[in-house]
């Protein structure tokens, strides 16, 4: 009965000692022999403990992350701004995934609806590629970018005061500059997810300006330096693993 009550308690050791180191785990189907005892891991994540000729198998996860099979890193991202849709202009971004915790971000959006066919308006196209380093892993909380932006417009008869007024005027050009952001991701599910993204940096503005009517006579080309907001970002996206 002693020796029973031995063996019992040695072979509960060799059970809580390899559930809770993992560096421990043997190979799938090598065994591990100790003072004349095996340790033997089954295809099924089982273990065989065997102790004399006592033999018992014990079926438990061997690491942390075995029960969350639905845990994965994406490889990829499409995404639309919210916010820049708002202003009847669609958008598309796609983000790749170049590291564990970097990521290229391409956005673009394009507004070609016809300034004649409405009362004033913005008419354009833009492009921002951004780099992205991610505090935890890619697509996962925080993160910070670097972004880059492209862009050419025609405004006219629109007053967006108090950062401009140009009704009465048009203006034809392009716009060039770079920035900085903070963002963070959300999860809304296995396939989806949320992203607040915020950013500032400069813009240089190259832009000819006329009047605004029939004729459109040309007044003059001008060039402004900006600094301030470059990105404002509410997104939905859908993960591709």
């Amino acid at each position: 009965m002693l020796n029973n009550l031995l063996k019992t308690g040695l072979l509960s050791i060799m059970i809580a000692a390899t559930a809770s180191v993992q560096a421990q785990q043997p190979t799938l189907g090598t065994p591990n022999t100790a003072a004349g005892s095996t340790v033997e891991r089954r295809a099924d994540n089982s273990m065989v403990f065997t102790l004399g000729r006592e033999r018992v198998r014990e079926r438990f996860p061997l690491s942390s992350s075995a029960g969350n099979s639905d845990r994965y890193i994406p490889r990829a991202a499409i995404k639309t701004n919210l916010l820049y849709l708002a202003t009847t202009t669609p958008n598309v971004a796609v983000e790749f995934g170049l590291a564990p915790k970097w990521t290229l971000d391409l956005a673009a959006g394009l507004n070609p609806w016809d300034l004649n066919d409405r009362k004033g308006g913005i008419r354009h196209g833009l492009v921002q590629p951004e780099l992205r380093y991610w505090f935890c892993e890619r697509f996962e909380q925080h993160f910070i970018g670097l972004h880059g932006i492209y862009g050419q417009y025609e405004m006219a008869d629109i007053d967006l005061s108090p950062i401009v007024d140009i009704t009465a005027k048009r203006y034809n050009g392009w716009a060039a500059g770079a920035g900085i952001s903070y963002g963070y991701h959300l999860p809304a599910g296995k396939r989806w997810a949320w992203e607040f993204t915020v950013g500032v940096g400069y813009l240089h503005l190259d832009y000819d300006r006329y009047t605004c009517g029939a004729c459109s006579q040309l007044i003059g080309n001008e060039k402004q330096h900006y600094f301030g907001p470059t990105k404002a970002a509410v997104s939905l996206i859908f993960m591709i693993r």
